[in-house]
């Protein structure tokens, strides 16, 4: 395949050079420069396969040749920014265990930072929440084995096992003096993504935990029986907790914004070209009927989270 690949690119390169003789003399530099950037390229491609091949062939113990592959990928990805990573079927699988709503394991979202995990947020009514791990805490350890050198898949697996058994973590907080290795019981979350109630009898109080599947209809249903609970001339309006909430799905933020926006745009996303440009904008109407609205957030609302506060916040 790669003296294929060489001819086929030498081919292209000679098409290039032969098309463009005839052309004005800035048009020829601008061609160079390009295929020598195109040619330096390839040059690092065959640089990456010829270590592969000599890692598969002398390293002192025989590597699994899929894991080679996957790890390079993997670091690929993470290079680009700390949150964009490589998700092969096992990992996608679990990232849709935890988006349907219910999965085994601590309650708690983490990220990898500078080699460590980083607790984005714990989860409301969750081992992790009750044990008092607090959003931006650093896991250093994990049953007594350093996390630093593994992946984030391999860390999060640590955490998971069978319900009722326990896990220890070591966990690095800012402004304590020394590390504090915390004991959890492993249990099944089920993660309630609404919660909500009145408030001194005219407010309605909503607490979104996650983006998940289910927090779309669980918000609708918030607002139906807060209206209920409390008569439309007295409602003085909603109280909506972001607070930890580390995000989810996409198309969730937007529904989740929509229902307190009557029209606008809720996000945008912009590629490399302009085709790639995704516009979101709100749909379903303002359920609260343009009753005032109040959004907590703190350092633990991430992703979809901002999402919401940006959106209504701007409109």
């Amino acid at each position: 395949m790669r003296k294929s690949s060489v001819f086929f690119l030498g081919a292209v390169a000679g098409m290039c050079l032969t098309l463009l003789v005839s052309g004005p003399p800035g048009e020829l530099l601008i061609a160079a420069a390009k295929a020598a950037a195109s040619a330096d390229t390839y040059s690092q491609l065959n640089l990456l396969g010829d270590v592969f091949e000599r890692v598969r062939t002398d390293y002192v113990e025989k590597p699994d040749d899929s894991k080679l592959v996957e790890a390079a990928i993997s670091g690929m990805v993470t290079s680009l920014d700390p949150h964009s990573r490589y998700m092969n079927d096992k990992a996608w699988r679990e990232m849709q265990e935890t988006t349907q709503g219910e999965f085994g394991g601590l309650g708690i979202e983490v990220t990898m930072e500078d080699g460590v995990i980083k607790v984005v947020a714990p989860m409301d009514d969750t081992p992790a929440a009750r044990a008092g791990i607090r959003s931006g805490d650093l896991i250093s350890h994990i049953n007594g084995e350093a996390v630093q050198g593994l992946t984030l898949e391999q860390a999060v697996n640590k955490m998971k096992g069978p319900v009722d058994t326990k896990t220890r973590v070591k966990i690095i907080r800012n402004g304590a003096e020394l590390p504090n290795e915390i004991s959890l019981v492993r249990e099944i979350i089920r993660v309630r993504p609404v919660r909500y109630h009145t408030e001194g009898g005219d407010i309605g109080y909503i607490r979104i935990s996650s983006f998940s599947e289910q927090t779309t209809d669980g918000l609708r249903k918030a607002i139906g029986d807060i209206s209920k609970q409390i008569p439309p001339e007295k409602l003085a309006g909603y109280v909506v907790d972001l607070r930890n909430n580390p995000g989810g799905l996409l198309d969730q933020a937007v529904s989740v914004s929509s229902a307190f926006m009557a029209r606008g745009e809720v996000v945008s996303t912009r590629g490399r070209t302009a085709e790639e440009t995704q516009r979101f904008t709100a749909r379903g109407g303002d359920l609260t009927k343009g009753k005032p609205l109040v959004v907590l957030i703190n350092g633990g609302s991430a992703s979809a989270s901002e999402i919401v506060a940006g959106a209504l916040h701007d409109h």
